[in-house]
């Protein structure tokens, strides 16, 4: 074994392989996605450190990205968890509205 390959993957080998329809940074938005409790402090910053964006933007890109069929082939476990969690916010904010308690 070389030592190329003993070294830690830094941040950009970290995001698996971009497929056909994402691009690099929407890997690494799912790499993120699936693993964002190993970084150290609140979410919203390690978002700012690694992307550079608002945490606003990236739910936006988030959001949009997980309507996308290339991202349910990538890791159809992780979108469709991501998809499920976000139609629970959208009824509890609904039933919210409405005066009815979920």
């Amino acid at each position: 074994m070389d030592s190329a390959n003993a070294s830690s993957p830094g941040p950009a080998e970290a995001a698996p392989p971009a497929i056909a329809g994402l691009s690099e940074r929407d890997g690494q938005i799912l790499a993120f996605e699936r693993h964002w409790w190993k970084y150290a402090g609140a979410k919203e910053q390690a978002i700012r450190d690694q992307f550079q964006m608002s945490a606003t933007r990236y739910y936006q890109v988030l959001n949009a990205l997980i309507d996308r069929p290339e991202a349910l082939a990538h890791d159809p476990l992780l979108v469709k968890r991501l998809r499920r969690l976000r139609a629970a916010r959208q009824r509890a904010r609904s039933a919210r509205r409405l005066g009815i308690e979920v």
